[in-house]
């Protein structure tokens, strides 16, 4: 079977190889445009188009499906296409191009978490179970009828990105074994039920922590906006971001915002909530780089004055 992929992030690179191992012809793959990274704002294929190019297959980078790309599309003449990620959407006018339509991996029970950001506001929500789904893309946001699923159970230590990293393998298996049922003419595609929950991209505000809110609440923010957008506090009228926390029971004597600095062999971070403490793992204050929050506790030394915002 003659397979498209369209994909962008690390997080399909898994995917695309698990198409190729299964033995899949994949004619093509479509990826977005390269983007300016790092400082010097460096223009950087992506991961997806990175590895394509690694194994010598066509690329077509479009941000958006203007006419060129349903026209180098459609000379691929793909008889399915797969998608996990691409990060635009996919008119209708493309999605009539494969027989088999566009299969999409998504990193969610759908019809739970339908968008752009699943993983990061399944984390947030204090979910114990999600997992991955593959279904056949239709105009709606991911509406179309679900050829499979898998689940996962969620570690509360985990942040949404290493979470993802998980998924995106397991995902890739998942996406494979579809494929092939859809090869073999054995796939029934069952029409989502459920209760249905929106994840939109996240923005900078997402990660804007609000100390009145209880312990648990917070690392679970802290935890689905790490690595992007990141958690973060204002302190000395400067953005001060936190990587990692974790919850301290046995600490109710903060106030929300207040933070409690050890020194020495005792060097530790804690900053109070709406319930009982964080112990801060991971910090980075405004100029530095990241850093343990024992080590930023010991450079404060015995300082009572700071007070997160």
């Amino acid at each position: 079977m003659r397979v498209l992929f369209a994909g962008t992030p690390a997080v399909a690179v898994p995917s695309l190889n698990a198409l190729l191992d299964a033995g899949f012809d994949v004619v093509g793959v479509l990826t977005r445009p390269d983007a300016p990274l790092g400082r010097k704002r460096v223009l950087t294929p992506s991961p997806v188009a990175a590895r394509a190019d690694e194994l010598g297959l066509t690329v077509i980078k479009a941000d958006r499906i203007d006419d060129d790309a349903v026209a180098a599309i459609s000379a691929l003449a793909p008889d399915a296409a797969a998608i996990v990620a691409y990060g635009a959407l996919i008119p209708e006018r493309a999605l009539s191009i494969p027989a088999h339509g566009w299969i999409n991996l998504h990193f969610s029970l759908l019809p739970a978490w339908r968008g752009a950001a699943p993983v990061q506001h399944s984390v947030i929500a204090g979910d114990e179970i999600t997992g991955a789904s593959t279904f056949l893309l239709e105009k709606g946001l991911d509406t179309g009828p679900v050829f499979g699923q898998l689940t996962e159970s969620i570690d509360p230590s985990l942040t949404s990105g290493e979470l993802l990293e998980r998924l995106s393998h397991s995902g890739a298996v998942l996406l494979a074994q579809t494929l092939a049922a859809i090869q073999a003419g054995r796939a029934v595609p069952v029409p989502q039920s459920g209760e249905i929950s929106l994840a939109p991209k996240l923005t900078l505000e997402d990660g804007h922590l609000d100390w009145e809110q209880p312990a648990l609440a917070l690392r679970r923010r802290i935890n689905g906006v790490t690595p992007e957008p990141g958690a973060w506090t204002t302190w000395d009228g400067a953005r001060f971001k936190i990587g990692a926390a974790i919850p301290r029971p046995d600490v109710t004597d903060l106030a929300p915002g207040q933070v409690r600095l050890g020194s020495g062999s005792a060097a530790v971070a804690l900053v109070g909530t709406g319930s009982s403490a964080l112990e801060l793992q991971r910090v980075q204050p405004a100029g530095k780089k990241m850093m343990s929050g024992a080590d930023w506790a010991r450079g404060l030394g015995q300082r009572e004055d700071v007070v997160f915002e």
